[in-house]
């Protein structure tokens, strides 16, 4: 069968950005027609895209990774899945096919961003991890620990999670009616399936996991945050992501209430917009008087009462906590001001070359941190630091919210001499400063709102 690639694969060959690919096919009258796939996301004969590339100077490269993806390409969508399971070949591709399998159906796999899985595994250690709803292993292979354990409903995720995970037990099934997992664990991490309504209600209702009540009918995430809880030892710890609308939905107020006079919640952190965090310990001890509620992720130091949130809502939402002190306002307001925006003008467009080329041509031991916490090392005297820093920036800040991860090393950019450089650094600095700058007005102007609201200021 003819392999087929789209404009996302075409991006990688030929090193350029989807937006390259969307010109050649507006400008270009011969670039190879569409074999298949839909309006938005056309697909194209391999053969033709790689004459088409040779014919006009475009340079590209087919890995044998990338090739075999596009022989995988070939089958049905509802099949790729098994495909990619039955393939053999060496752990280093299957995690590039993998990544590309999670690129073409994100919406219907849903995997863990990145970044999330980075925050809820700094909430969790220990040598034993569990992850009862495994999917095809995000949070298991990120995992440090020594013993991983996981449970998958969809047979095919399965495979693909022992295939990912050789020494990791990976067990298949639904969890939450037949856990296969007998062993304790130091931490659970889990990114349950929201919104299951038929998640076993009627088959559940004695469950010994029950201990904090019985969950609603439409609260299943509360019965994944129970048997996530069930799965640690005495003292162990679970991370579980959760709809932001489980900590204050009032169905599921009683069994929150129990939660917090047990001493099993520790915190309640925002992630991502509507989606929450929760850490919590198979209580052990006294419980305490304080968690934290966070709305967004960083040092879990408790900020909230327990006592304060045992009221006729128990609710548990971090943004429950606007409004409650507007000092930041008021301190703020005499001195606030915004940087000033950095003059740009029009001009030809200079020579490009990529992130990687840029980093490869001066090696060094510069450390610039990227806005991932990625490092790259230069040497200053041949790429200014700032410049790095901007670029890094830039790139990840025109990345579209949803799309799939970003190649940052292939990412273009001005190849420049060192002065012109560094008379970049410094307006990507100005920038910096702006965009600082704005996100603290946003908080300010947050702050106000729920000051006015709420009563503690009022107009001069």
């Amino acid at each position: 069968m003819d392999e087929t690639v789209n404009a996302g694969d075409i991006a990688r060959l030929a090193e350029v950005g989807r937006a390259a690919v969307s010109n050649w096919r507006r400008r270009f009258e011969d670039f190879p027609a569409p074999v298949g796939g839909t309006a938005s996301s056309p697909l194209y004969l391999l053969r033709d895209v790689e004459s088409w590339l040779k014919r006009n100077g475009k340079p590209f490269r087919v890995s044998p990774a990338e090739r075999l993806w596009t022989q995988l390409r070939t089958h049905d969508d509802l099949k790729l899945g098994e495909a990619l399971a039955s393939i053999e070949t060496d752990a280093e591709t299957f995690e590039f096919l993998h990544e590309r399998y999670l690129e073409a159906h994100s919406r219907l796999l849903n995997p863990t961003p990145p970044e999330v899985i980075d925050v809820v595994l700094a909430t969790t250690d220990g040598d034993t991890v569990i992850d009862p709803a495994c999917g095809t292993g995000g949070l298991l292979k990120a995992s440090k620990a020594r013993n991983k354990i996981g449970q998958e409903l969809d047979p095919v995720s399965a495979v693909i999670a022992r295939r990912r995970l050789p020494h990791a037990q990976i067990f298949t099934g639904d969890s939450l009616r037949h856990n296969g997992v007998q062993e304790k664990a130091d931490a659970v991490v889990c990114d349950p399936p929201w919104h299951d309504r038929a998640w076993g209600h009627e088959e559940l209702v004695g469950d010994a996991r029950w201990t904090y009540g019985l969950p609603p009918r439409g609260e299943p995430e509360l019965a994944w945050l129970q048997h996530c809880l069930s799965l640690t030892k005495p003292g162990g710890l679970a991370a579980v992501l959760m709809p932001s609308a489980a900590a204050s939905r009032r169905p599921g107020k009683r069994i929150r209430g129990n939660l917090l006079r047990a001493g099993a919640v520790r915190a309640v952190m925002t992630v991502q917009p509507g989606r929450d965090l929760w850490l919590l310990r198979n209580p052990i001890g006294r419980a305490p008087e304080h968690i934290a509620l966070l709305e967004t992720p960083g040092p879990l130091d408790p900020n909230t009462r327990v006592i304060d949130l045992l009221d006729d809502d128990v609710d548990l939402s971090p943004s429950r906590r606007n409004g409650t002190d507007a000092s930041a306002y008021l301190a703020a307001q005499p001195a606030f001001a915004l940087p000033q925006l950095p003059e740009l003008r029009g001009q030809d467009a200079p020579p490009m070359t990529t992130i990687g080329e840029l980093v490869r041509a001066a090696p060094g031991e510069h450390v610039v941190l990227s806005p991932t916490g990625a490092t790259y090392e230069i040497d200053p005297r041949k790429v200014d630091p700032d410049f790095l820093e901007g670029v890094l920036r830039a790139a990840f800040a025109r990345t579209p919210t949803g799309s799939t991860r970003l190649d940052v090393r292939r990412t273009q950019v001005p190849s420049l001499p060192i002065d012109a450089q560094r008379r970049y650094g410094r307006t990507f600095k100005q920038l910096k400063a702006l965009e600082d700058g704005l996100a603290e007005a946003a908080a300010l102007v947050g702050l106000g709102y729920a000051g006015l609201l709420g009563g503690q200021v009022g107009p001069a």
